[in-house]
């Protein structure tokens, strides 16, 4: 244990998802070696960013005004959308550059045991939104929820709601990852990959 303040940074860097008491130590360090101005400017894009960042209003991906970017650009293809759990998700597919439709970010995913339902979700809206205005062009959504049970049960539960709608419902392929070995895949990820097997070309 450090005294006050330095204890105090440790705590709340310590809250950060991913940083562990020993992370959380190393980046106070850090910060209480680091230049000032460095620091000041750290400081600044933090508060900047509560200030300036906001949820898009369509697809709750983040944004800077009412509509994020990809809700704004007329270029997107409206005829679909891909759901996701989180907008990292957003961005992790635009690195691809495969994905031009449009998204609609959940914000998690259903688990019951943190006590995470389809109301803490962005559920409703997604079926308001593919209910009317730009929704009606939708003719298919990608389910493009994690590979893990919450995202499982999240995909099953979203198939049940929408499959009244008509549309296209598709899920991401899963399965082995480009130069993993068959000894060291679980029995899950090789059975997906069984599943989904495509011809040879």
């Amino acid at each position: 244990m450090y005294e006050g303040v330095v204890q105090d940074l440790i705590d709340e860097l310590g809250r950060l998802p991913g940083v562990g008491p020993k992370g959380a130590q190393r980046i106070a360090f850090h910060l209480l070696q680091a230049d000032p101005v460095d620091v000041r400017r750290l400081a600044d894009v933090l508060l900047e960013v509560k200030a300036k960042v906001k949820f898009c209003s369509t697809c709750f991906n983040v944004a800077e005004d009412d509509q994020c970017r990809i809700c704004r650009d007329p270029r997107r293809d409206a005829t679909v959308l891909c759901v996701v759990e989180e907008y990292k998700d957003v961005v992790a597919i635009e690195r691809t550059r495969e994905f031009r439709g449009r998204y609609h970010v959940l914000g998690g995913a259903i688990s019951p045991i943190d006590g995470i339902g389809p109301e803490q979700l962005h559920i409703r809206e997604l079926l308001a939104r593919l209910g009317q205005g730009d929704g009606a062009e939708v003719s298919e959504v990608i389910l493009a929820t994690d590979p893990n049970l919450e995202g499982e049960a999240t995909a099953t539960y979203l198939t049940r709601m929408l499959s009244p709608l008509g549309l296209r419902i598709t899920r991401l392929a899963s399965g082995l990852p480009v130069g993993g070995d068959l000894e060291y895949a679980d029995e899950v990820t090789l059975g997906r990959a069984f599943v989904g097997r495509q011809a040879a070309t």
